[in-house]
């Protein structure tokens, strides 16, 4: 008998099963929804045109080696990743009281927050302080905080599936009722999975019941550009935050503003109350690296690094990242406009109202397995991907839920 016969199987990671349902079903007209990752009109990957200039630099430098770089990563990494998060002249960052840690991508980065605050939050080795994810988040949020030990992940009202929209008042409910010292996990910009995030005037709300509360901040920014097309109007919250005082952590993800989805590029931005606070916390994060993964990869860190520190290149890795959320803009307008068109049941304006790269159909889960099983894959809690197959996509995908909302038509 094997000593590991006992072993039970595990259920699939949704997303990666759905990916490889896709490769298997033989269908000519099959339409992904669920592939996290941008695609052109012909639904192929795209390598950023700044990406390939800076990988030619990369190989041209032989300056260049594979030695160990410092356990928290690149130097010039770290600070520029948390520039973008912060802004330049951040006063956090003017005032030395920002860290960062170089990441396993954007999930590498919630872990490294996530073992620390453990570890050293609200008391030491402290299992029992709550965390909160919103209703609906990123399945990999209450598995991270699961995982690091806390034993007390909950769910924070966010969706109204009535109006489709930001459930303001339960948000800000449950911030109240929340104990003091609870961890609340934000998502910056572009919420995953619902594409809906709160004005400008409902963060100030936010940030005065958090504050009030001694309620500790966890950003999950995995989206800037995507939003809006722009760096700084996406990191508006996170900037907000920090502007009002709070000591906060960010974890920053650059798979899908980079298009470097297998390189796991990822930061952590420490936020602190003045430069001794940090110095301690980094020498803690060291610790955690060390048992971790011990140390950080090299090529996507400079990739980055080179982009933001030079001019000229970070100048056109702006114009590429607005150009994939411009695209994303035109998908939804299109989606929407085909559906009305049509005289499609029910109203579409909530896909054109979210943003980023997903949005949240309204479709039940009945619709959606039968969305699934006639050659359109997506995920079963019904949102989309919205930036595959400009043309043909919007055709497919508009007949397609045409078919699954009024089959009698057909």
């Amino acid at each position: 008998m094997s000593l590991f016969g006992e072993v039970p199987q595990a259920t699939p990671v949704a997303v990666f099963k759905l990916s490889n349902d896709f490769k298997e079903d033989p269908n000519p007209m099959k339409v992904n929804l669920g592939v996290g990752a941008y695609r052109t009109d012909e639904g192929q990957p795209w390598v950023l045109p700044v990406v390939k200039k800076v990988e030619k630099l990369i190989v041209a430098d032989n300056r260049l080696n594979h030695e160990y770089l410092p356990i928290l990563g690149l130097p010039e990494f770290r600070s520029s990743a948390s520039k973008i998060a912060l802004g330049e002249d951040s006063p956090a960052i003017q005032e030395s009281r920002v860290g960062a840690v170089q990441c396993l991508g954007g999930t590498g980065a919630l872990k490294m927050g996530a073992e620390f605050l453990r570890r050293w939050y609200n008391g030491n080795d402290n299992m029992k302080t709550p965390v909160y994810v919103s209703a609906p988040t990123w399945e990999n949020h209450n598995s991270v905080f699961a995982n690091a030990g806390f034993k007390d992940v909950r769910p924070y009202k966010y969706w109204d599936a009535e109006k489709r929209g930001l459930d303001l008042d339960g948000f800000l409910g449950d911030l109240e009722t929340a104990p003091k010292h609870s961890i609340f996990v934000l998502h910056a910009c572009a919420h995953n999975p619902t594409g809906t995030d709160p004005t400008h005037v409902e963060w100030m709300q936010v940030a005065e019941v958090m504050k009030r509360r001694k309620l500790f901040v966890f950003f999950d920014s995995a989206y800037q550009g995507f939003a809006s097309g722009c760096l700084d109007k996406d990191a508006w919250a996170v900037r907000n935050f920090v502007t009002q005082g709070f000591e906060m952590f960010c974890a920053q993800s650059f798979s899908k503003n980079f298009g470097l989805y297998n390189e796991r590029v990822g930061n952590l931005t420490i936020v602190a109350r003045d430069a001794d606070n940090v110095r301690r916390v980094l020498s803690q994060m060291e610790k955690i690296v060390r048992v971790t993964w011990s140390n950080p990869p090299s090529q996507g860190a400079r990739l980055v690094a080179i982009t933001l520190n030079r001019a000229e290149l970070f100048a056109e890795w702006k114009d590429n990242v607005k150009t994939m959320a411009d695209r994303v803009l035109l998908m939804r307008a299109s989606l929407q406009a085909k559906l009305q068109a049509l005289g499609t049941p029910g109203t579409w304006d909530h896909i054109t109202q979210q943003i980023g790269m997903f949005s949240f159909t309204g479709l039940n889960r009945e619709y959606t397995h039968t969305h699934t099983h006639t050659h359109t894959h997506t995920h079963t809690h019904t949102h989309t991907h919205t930036h595959t197959h400009t043309h043909t996509f919007v055709s497919s995908y508009t007949l397609l839920l045409l078919f699954i909302i009024c089959p009698v038509a057909w």
